[in-house]
Formats: structure tokens, sequence, C-alpha cells
């Protein structure tokens, strides 16, 4: 059995490191052109359920270096005002966990390392500055995909990790839509220095950070230290960190990484064609009245690490007929960053799949068998993290109508302030943060 990934991102490295273990025949295409190639640098939140993922399916070792090259853990997730007027507080041991290993944790994550961790001794697997152009099915029952240049690669399953524009997707299920939320945003890294730290409200200087405006606007603020100073090597502290081979390919020092969410309504039209140093002046612009410490740390950030994106979220589809043809992650349930589900819930899209495709090697299960399974589960857990991200991140406009804008905002802030003084009510809020982060408190 031969499997062909279409995407080298998170989820479709995940199920390539999980085949090639269990001894499967995998080809991952990646249309970036290197292994540095785009925008890697943004804080990522694993969960206990990618968390798992990962173990399940990376050597031991190569799990050991992820865990090792991770940033330290937050104390602190804090909702305040665009003034930095604190409305409610929680220390990460307020939330719900299902053990001390670290596949039970939280980690913090910079995408640019996450991504160098998975490429690591998968050299004979992945070719990159493959664009991927359509599949046909062969009369043996294959499937081959094609690329831009020609090229052609032939296996028994297609697996599209192609992200949120998915090609294998417009092919396979072209009435699988997406829907605008209305919102669009505006990402940038700030090097971490004490006159950068200084800027943020000393609740979040080791942990998360949540603003909202009086327009409907919110923020976030992720302090991300990572370890390279004082962590030796992966997996263990006596191996040392230069044995690592992404680690040429990785330099991320600390950095807090922000954004602001916004209407397009409030936003220019021409908000995701902006770049460089005229986008961070724009987040500017759109922060106009909050906290001066917050217009400085968007002021000084990196020019070129500032991106824009629309903020959309995948439709429901009805259940379709398995194939040799399925998707993992954005490919299939895109979701907005509302609850940080996205990369977690990819990664276990990787874990459910190898499983199921284990016991097709095994000889328990068909082919289409197994990956109908696997359909029908994800179905399932995804809708509900796609159902749960929307809820927090779509623009209804009720902070900017006349009246009843204001009470809202108001409801919103005395509503925060009263939990954060009702333990229990506090305790609440902390699971249903979780609920979609980890599957078995669910």
């Amino acid at each position: 059995m031969k499997v062909i990934i279409i995407g080298g991102g998170t989820g479709g490295m995940c199920l390539a490191h999980g085949l090639r273990r269990a001894g499967i025949d995998v080809a991952v295409h990646e249309r970036d052109r290197t292994r540095t190639s785009g925008l890697h640098g943004y804080r990522v939140g694993i969960s206990p359920n990618g968390a798992r993922a990962l173990k399940a399916c990376l050597d031991p070792e190569l799990f050991a270096t992820f865990v090792a090259t991770t940033a330290a853990p937050y104390e602190t997730l804090a909702m305040l005002t665009e003034r930095y007027r604190t409305l409610i507080t929680m220390s990460f041991d307020e939330f719900p966990h299902t053990g001390d290993e670290p596949e039970d944790r939280e980690h913090n994550v910079s995408r640019m390392t996450l991504r160098q961790v998975l490429f690591t001794g998968m050299e004979d697997v992945i070719s990159f500055d493959r664009r991927f152009t359509h599949y046909s099915q062969d009369p043996d029952g294959r499937v081959t995909a094609h690329f831009d240049d020609g090229s052609s690669d032939t296996g028994d399953l297609l697996v599209g990790a192609d992200g949120a524009g998915s090609p294998v997707r417009r092919q396979y299920l072209p009435h699988a839509t997406h829907t605008e939320t209305g919102l669009v945003g505006i990402g940038g890294k700030t090097l971490l220095t004490e006159r950068s730290e200084a800027l943020l409200p000393e609740a979040v200087q080791n942990g998360f950070g949540m603003y909202f405006d009086r327009r409907g606007q919110f923020g976030i603020t992720h302090v991300m230290r990572m370890p390279w100073g004082s962590v030796d090597g992966p997996g263990s502290n006596d191996e040392g960190l230069t044995g690592w081979p992404g680690l040429r390919f990785d330099n991320t020092t600390d950095y807090v990484s922000w954004a602001i969410t916004t209407s397009r309504t409030l936003a220019p039209p021409d908000v995701l064609e902006r770049e460089g140093a005229d986008l961070v002046a724009l987040a500017g612009e759109l922060s106009a009245g909050w906290d001066p410490r917050w217009l400085d740390l968007i002021a000084t950030s990196d020019p070129g690490a500032a991106v824009a994106l629309s903020i959309r979220t995948a439709d429901p589809v009805p259940a379709w007929t398995p194939s040799t043809v399925t998707m993992i992650g954005d490919a299939i349930h895109t979701m907005t960053p509302g609850r940080g589900a996205g990369a977690n819930t990819a990664l276990r899209d990787a874990r459910e799949l190898r499983d199921r495709l284990v016991r097709v090697r095994d000889g328990e299960l068909g082919l289409v068998e197994a990956v109908g399974e696997y359909e029908d589960l994800m179905r399932r857990y995804s809708s509900l993290a796609v159902r749960e991200s929307l809820e927090f991140m779509n623009d209804n406009g009720t902070a900017r109508r006349p009246v009843i804008g204001p009470l809202s905002v108001l409801a919103q802030r005395t509503g925060m302030r009263l939990v954060d003084r009702i333990p229990p009510a506090k305790r609440r809020m902390a699971r249903g943060f979780q609920k979609v982060r980890d599957s078995e408190l669910v």
C-alpha cells in the first residue's frame, strides 16, 4: 500500500511520520519551494489532542525533540479592555487536564520550529516545489496525483492535507464551501526585550492576553520564551540540541506574537493586499484609542513578519461516499482561530487515519472501509470544533450599533468581572475553553 499526501503542513507531516513508522509507503508533495519557505514563525498552541497525536505518530526521540523545543509554558490567561483594565484573570493551573505526561499538557510552539521538527528525518519522503493540479482514478483502482510540471505520482490512497484552499477538495467535493465571518486579522511579531515586555500588562508577561475594545475588535498577545539558551538536547539534557538537524533552519528568538481582529466594515477594502510597514501602520490605525503601550508594541514590531488574513469557516457538508481520496485538516474543516483548535484537529485527523490504515496493513479492514470509518468519526469531532470556533469569532456588528452597542459592551465587561469573582463560574469558563482542545474532557 502506498499513500500520497498533498501538503507538508502540520497534519500532513504528522500522518507521514505515523505511516512510515508503521511500515507503510508514503510520499509527501509540498508546494513550498524549500524547507524554509513561507512565513512560519507565529505561535501555535498544541493541546493534549495534538500532543497525543504527535506522540502516537512520531519516533520517541523526535517527540522528545518536539517537547524540548517548545516555548516556556504559560502561567496566566487574562482578558482586558483595550485600555489594559483587567476583566478576568485565570491561572493555567485552573484549566482541567487529564494527566502530567507531556502528551497531557498544553505546549506553546513556534510554527517555524514545529515545521522543522516535522521535516527532520523525512528527506526521503517529502518533495518540495510540487504544485498539485488534479488527480485521476486509474482502471486498477489506484489514484494518480498530477503536478504543474507535468509529473505525477500513483498510489492506493490520496490524502488532501493542502489547507483551506485545497485543490484536492475543490475537485473531490466541489460543493464543500466556506463562509466569510466578516472578520479580518492582522498579526505580527515583536522581539521580546526588557522594553517590549514592559509594554504588556503584568498579568500576561508570562502568558496569553486577550483585549476587547468598544467597537467589537479584539487583540491577542502570546509571549514566546524559546528554550535555546537553557535546553541542552532533543529528548534529554545530555544529547545537545546541536545534534538536531532542524536547528540550522530555525532562527526563532524570544518574541511577542500579537494580532488584532476587526470587522471588514472597519478595515479598508485592500487590507488583504497590504504588507510590511503599511500593514503594521494599519494595525496601529485600527487600534487608535487603545493603551499607548499596545500601540508602541505594534509600532516596534518586525514589518517583514506582518500578515493579514480573512477569517472564514467551513460550511457543513452532508456525508459523502468514501473512496480512495480523503482529506485532513483545513482541507476539509477550515475553522476560525477562535478556540485554537485548527492545528490540533488536523493532528487528531492524522492519528485517526493512521490508526485505520494500520488495520488495512494488518488485513483487518479494506482500504475504502477504513477511509469511511475515519471520515465518519472525523465529521463528528470536527463539526464540534468548527461550531465552537465560530461562536467565538463571528462579526454580528452588535458592538457598533447605536444605544445597543454600548449596552452590549457594558454587559460583556460586567459579566466577565462577575465571573472573575466566582471561582466555580471561572472553572466552568476554563472547561469551556478546553472542551474542543482535549477530547478526553468532552
